[in-house]
Formats: C-alpha cells, structure tokens, sequence
C-alpha cells in the first residue's frame, strides 16, 4: 500500500509545472524576402533577441546564418527561389543550435546585417541587405572571415572599392551591354532592321576593338541572342566589377526625320519629355518580355552608400561628355542636346559609371543603313574607344 502511494505521490509531482524547466526555445517566423536578381532584403521576425552570427560558403555561394535552437514558423511559398535568391533552408544541427542557409545563384556581399528591436509590437527581427557583386569580392570576404575564426560583422558596401591582391585589378573593366534579345527584339527599322541584332553586332566589333589595344578587360552582358532583364544586366556589370558600363541601343519614333547618337545617363528627373519617353520604352523591356517587375521603392539607409552613388554619378556624366565630344567628330550626332538624362533602370548600379548609348534610329532610312554598315560601325567604335580610354586615364590620374 505504501509503494503505491508513493508511486501515485511522484506522478502527481510529474505532473505539475516547475519553475526550473528549461526556458522555451526561440521563435523564427514570418521570414520574407524581396528583390531582385542584384539586390534582396530578407526579414525575419523573432519573439526574442536571437544569439546570431553569419558566415560565407561557396559553391554554391551561400550566407549561413546560426543561432541558439529555434522553432521555425516559415511558410514554405515564402521560401521559394525569387531573384538572385535559388533557395532557403532551416532547422535545426545539434541540440540547442539551429541554423538557416541562404542560397544564391553568384557571388555576392553582405551589405547589412542588423538584429533590430520591433517598434510596433514584441520581439526582434533579422534585416539583411544583399547584393550581387563578384567573384573577387566574394573570396576576398572569405579570406577575412577566416581570419575571425568564422564569424564577420556588418560588411560596408563600400569596403569592395579598391580592394588589393588581385593583379589585374588595376586593369579598366569595361560591360558592353547590347540593349534587348531574346523574345524582346527592341525597335523595328524601315527595312526591318531588328534592334537586337544591330546591338548585338556593334558591341562584338566594339568588344575586339577595345580589346586589341591591350589595356582593357572587356565583358558582355550577352553575346548571342538572349533575353536578359534589365536588374541582371546590372548585376552583371557588378559582378565584373566594371569601371564603366555602356548599354547598345538604336531606337524607332514616329518623326522619321529624327536621326543621329544620343547619350544618356541616369537621373530622377529627365532632362526633356523625348528623354523621359525614351526611358519608359526601355523600361518596359522587362514586361514586354512577360516578367512582372517590382519597383524598388527601397530608401538609402546608409549615407556613406548615397555618397557612393552621388561619385558614381559625376564619373557617369564626365564620360558621357568625353564620349559625345569623341563621336561628334566620327558620326552625327542628334541636332539638339545630343547628352541627356532620363530614369533608366539599366543604368542604376551604384558604383559602376553607366551610360546608355543611343547609335541612330531605325526609324531613320538614312540612320538605318549607316548602323548595317561594318564601316560607319567601326568609325563609331572609333569614337567610343578614345572616349574610354580618356576616361580611364582621367580615372588612373586620380587614383580611382
């Protein structure tokens, strides 16, 4: 009888709670990502202040994310493959850790890694800033991070420009980006004329120009016929880690009189109302080619990144003046402000100087047939060539 008592006595015990449990584990939920093949943020929420730390692998090129043991809430449509992202995974390793990996289809660097309080309501949340960059950049934060042992902090996006170690660093890089291709073709000339093959074709014989001085690496976005979206080419000319990006194009209107180059650069504001028009058409390559496209409405949350983009800009609008004083003197230009500026997408890397060049227009008979003519094409590339290579002179005399 006393057994039983007993044993009944240390089940009622069982049962009841006790103070010494160990405390419940962390709560991951509503993880979010947004973004585009060159940028994403992911969110996660959190019911308490998460142990984290951070940490690179390659192949694939992955952001590992550890922290104490965690029961994950996610919804799985919220982990699908989206932009530069190819793919989420969680849970949990040993007992007490739980980690979540992020894989990405390149290289890329973390801009911001921050654990921040909620405002509006309980708990913390992960926010973490992501962008395309290359290959280079990628080994070299490795190469630091296995000097802390694994762990990193916050990587200014900044802290790429100029890095060491690499001896052609020092080399101009320069992305050719032929403008279309793909299921998008661009304009239509008079004779049918295609605007993607015209590009196409100016930016091989541009590229072997280039590279027969010697003094320049060169890439392409494309160099056959392929549909790119305008974030990807951008994320291309991050990735070579380009001192200039110049975009191909040959545009159609309805005045067929209209003809000559014209040269663009990037701006919030457009300089005239055939700039801003211009920018919309080209805009729409996304759309045109069925990709729904999210407007990046992102403020910039770090002004040492606004001070970036501002340099970036003056050494857009230098080039852009050097290349329309260059081809002036090769092939015509538009008679009236042959530099504008318009809200480009193509041209919104941060920190590579961009232009996009606009050759003549296809809706032009005259235009039309100097741009299928291998040697109006090559006084063109002419023009382009000894417009680079002053600007990577001018950039070389002041150390950058």
């Amino acid at each position: 009888m006393l057994i039983w008592c007993l044993a009944l006595l240390a089940l009622c015990i069982a049962a009841l709670p006790s103070s010494a449990a160990s405390p419940t584990v962390l709560q991951a939920q509503n993880f979010k990502m947004a973004g585009d093949t060159s940028r994403m943020r992911l969110v996660v929420q959190f019911d308490r202040e998460p142990d984290m730390r951070w940490f690179l692998l390659r192949d694939p090129h992955r952001m590992v994310i550890d922290m104490q043991e965690a029961a994950f809430g996610f919804d799985a449509g919220a982990l699908e493959a989206r932009g530069m992202v190819t793919g989420v995974r969680h849970g949990n390793l040993d007992q007490g850790n739980s980690r979540i990996i992020v894989s990405f289809d390149g290289p890329f660097e973390i801009e911001r890694f921050d654990i921040l309080q909620n405002e509006e309501s309980e708990g913390f949340r992960l926010v973490a800033d992501i962008v395309a960059s290359s290959e280079r950049a990628f080994e070299a934060a490795m190469a630091e991070q296995i000097e802390s042992t694994g762990s990193t902090q916050t990587t200014r996006k900044a802290d790429r420009l100029g890095q060491g170690g690499d001896p052609t660093a020092d080399r101009f890089r320069i992305v050719i980006d032929p403008g279309h291709g793909g299921i998008d073709t661009g304009a239509k000339g008079v004779t049918g004329t295609q605007e993607k093959t015209i590009t196409l074709a100016f930016a091989l014989e541009l590229k072997k120009m280039l590279e027969d001085t010697g003094r320049f690496d060169v890439f392409m976005t494309r160099d056959r016929d392929l549909f790119l979206r305008l974030d990807e080419r951008v994320r291309i000319a991050r990735q070579h880690e380009a001192d200039l990006l110049i975009s191909i194009h040959a545009d159609a209107i309805r005045l067929k009189n209209v003809r000559g180059a014209t040269v663009y650069t990037v701006s919030d504001k457009a300089s005239d109302a055939e700039a801003a028009a211009k920018a919309m058409r080209e805009n729409l390559a996304d759309e045109i080619a069925g990709i729904d496209v999210e407007e990046d409405n992102q403020e910039v949350a770090d002004i040492l990144i606004d001070l970036i983009r501002r340099e970036t800009q003056g050494f857009s609008l230098r080039f852009a003046r050097s290349l329309v004083g260059e081809l002036s003197s090769e092939i015509q230009m538009i008679k009236t402000n042959p530099h504008r500026f318009a809200s480009f997408r193509v041209l919104r890397a941060p920190d590579v100087p961009s232009v996009l060049l606009e050759l003549g227009y296809l809706s032009n008979e005259e235009d039309e047939a100097q741009l299928r003519d291998p040697e109006w094409r090559a006084k063109a590339a002419e023009g382009i060539a000894a417009a680079i290579k002053a600007f990577a002179q001018g950039r070389q005399d002041v150390g950058g």
